[in-house]
């Protein structure tokens, strides 16, 4: 008995040397930041949400940026309430600060950084994921190539702090240094009763790729500060087509 348990310890530290070096590690219960994510969570190989890693999202139109923008808010909430403040990168000013505090963010606790060039929103962006004072880094850039990306996952390996790197439009889909893609898009919201509004914010999150885990989709809204777990589907939104970059 005493070597087969022997041999699962061994097996048991080579996985968690392996995922070290795939960019993940194994947090114990105080270093789990981003909790109470619900079934997703078995889509990743540590069973929580990996941290001190680059995500990846995508958005091919307005409506899929803005559900994009909602869901990252609530990871990084999680993640601005234990530790410092964020770091937000991005290039046309697309997003409206006060928005933010439905998802539980005070806007002034949020760094923005307003740019014109990619290399420029770029710099920073690596230069902030080398900060260490930071609980977040997101980073809204519509392009860049493999070895930039590998530059960004490096930084985030010293310094643990969590990069999400939200891409408007891509021109390209390549496959990037990125521990996981993402594709968010927006579904028909729920009121409660008969109270008048808008609904919760509700989404399609697609989990396309995830490193050493299982991708996999949700129907989520945002109640009360939580994710729940639609049992039937939403209809989609109606999409707004527009014409493809070239």
């Amino acid at each position: 008995m005493e070597a087969i348990l022997e041999k699962k310890l061994k097996v048991e530290e080579l996985r968690k040397m392996i995922l070290a070096a795939e960019g993940f590690s194994i947090a114990s219960e105080s270093d789990n930041l981003i909790k109470n994510i619900g079934p997703m969570e078995q889509a990743f190989p540590t069973g929580t949400f990996p941290l001190g890693a680059i995500h990846e999202f995508i958005s091919n139109d307005v409506e899929q940026a803005a559900a994009s923008t909602g869901f990252i808010s609530c990871l990084i909430a999680q993640l601005m309430q234990q530790k410092g403040p964020c770091l937000w990168v991005s290039i046309g000013n697309r997003l409206f600060p006060p928005s933010l505090g439905r998802f539980g963010i005070a806007p002034h606790r949020i760094i923005f950084i307003n740019l014109k060039q990619e290399k420029d929103a770029l710099w920073v962006i690596e230069e902030a994921l080398k900060c260490s004072s930071l609980a977040a880094v997101v980073g809204e850039i519509r392009d860049l190539d493999l070895t930039a990306s590998r530059r960004l996952q490096l930084a985030v390996e010293q310094s643990r702090v969590t990069g999400f790197l939200h891409r408007y439009r891509p021109r390209r889909a390549q496959n990037l240094a990125c521990v996981s893609r993402w594709q968010i898009r927006p579904l028909s919201s729920r009121l409660d009763g008969k109270l008048p509004g808008i609904g919760r914010p509700t989404w399609l999150v697609e989990l396309q790729k995830i490193r050493n885990g299982k991708p996999g989709t949700w129907q989520i809204e945002w109640v009360s500060g939580r994710f729940h777990y639609m049992d039937k589907p939403a209809p989609a939104r109606k999409e707004i087509y527009t014409k493809k970059a070239m």
